[in-house]
């Protein structure tokens, strides 16, 4: 009796290796810098080339004002992320298990999830003063307002299967809330996360115009005032670079806490 072949559909799919992931990125890379060259060549709209973005890097480095405003800006993301982020995740944990507690944070949450968290500056400066409180509110509320929606989506998400199983085992709630319910919501507690980081760098800038003397966004208001194309250009590039960076970690950590996860 002979057998049939297996289908292409059956068969498991191929991981893409991680050298051919990398030669992609600095492909996409490449392909972004000959095109940055060329605009730059014929000139549209004044932008600045890499190598004059370059040298003012250099001068800004030589100088010590880039690391100084570059601190700056990491300590207030990384504040304000902290912050909202510890207090997303029980919230999004009480909302997703008690009934009581979605009732009481719900509305409130998605009342000011309507609400651009740079909306709340002028509300910030007036209660709160020009000092760095102010802003570090206004990132930890866009890294909050991100994070405890995904944290609640996880905890609702969960197979009541697997809940059913435990109480069957005669695992009370703290157990099952610690051993089935934490383990199934951490992926979409660290997207929260993820996306909660990128929330945060979104809103540093304009959270820097509130009376700021250092930061990377006090420098491109500052470049912005004499045209400063290529300070504006080092202070763009050095937000993505260290957010990227710090995002790559917060992957690294995913994929060490959720090793249990298929994936593609």
């Amino acid at each position: 009796m002979s057998t049939s072949a297996p289908s292409a559909a059956a068969a498991p799919r191929r991981r893409r290796k991680p050298g051919s992931l990398l030669g992609l990125n600095l492909l996409a890379a490449a392909l972004g810098l000959g095109l940055w060259i060329a605009l730059a060549a014929l000139n549209v709209a004044g932008l600045p080339g890499p190598l004059a973005v370059l040298r003012r890097a250099f001068e800004l480095v030589a100088s010590g004002a880039l690391f100084v405003d570059t601190w700056a800006s990491v300590r207030r993301v990384l504040i304000g992320f902290a912050i909202g982020t510890l207090l997303a995740v029980p919230a999004g944990f009480l909302m997703g298990w008690y009934g009581w507690a979605r009732g009481l944070l719900e509305p409130y949450i998605q009342f000011f999830r309507t609400i651009p968290p740079l909306a709340m500056i002028p509300l910030a400066i007036v209660f709160l003063g020009i000092g760095e409180v102010p802003r570090i509110f206004v990132i930890t509320l866009a890294a909050f307002l991100v994070s405890v929606i995904s944290t609640y989506q996880g905890v609702i998400g969960v197979d009541r299967v697997l809940i059913n199983a435990a109480r069957t085992l005669g695992a009370g709630d703290a157990v099952i809330f610690r051993r089935v319910v934490v383990p199934a919501s951490m992926p979409f507690i660290l997207v929260g996360m993820r996306t909660g980081l990128g929330a945060a760098w979104s809103t540093l800038v304009a959270a820097e115009l509130i009376a700021a003397q250092e930061g990377l966004g006090h420098r491109m208001q500052q470049a912005q005032i004499y045209y400063d194309l290529e300070t504006i250009f080092v202070a763009l590039i050095t937000i993505g670079l260290t957010g990227m960076a710090m995002d790559r970690l917060l992957l690294a950590i995913d994929k060490r806490l959720t090793v249990w996860q298929e994936r593609r």
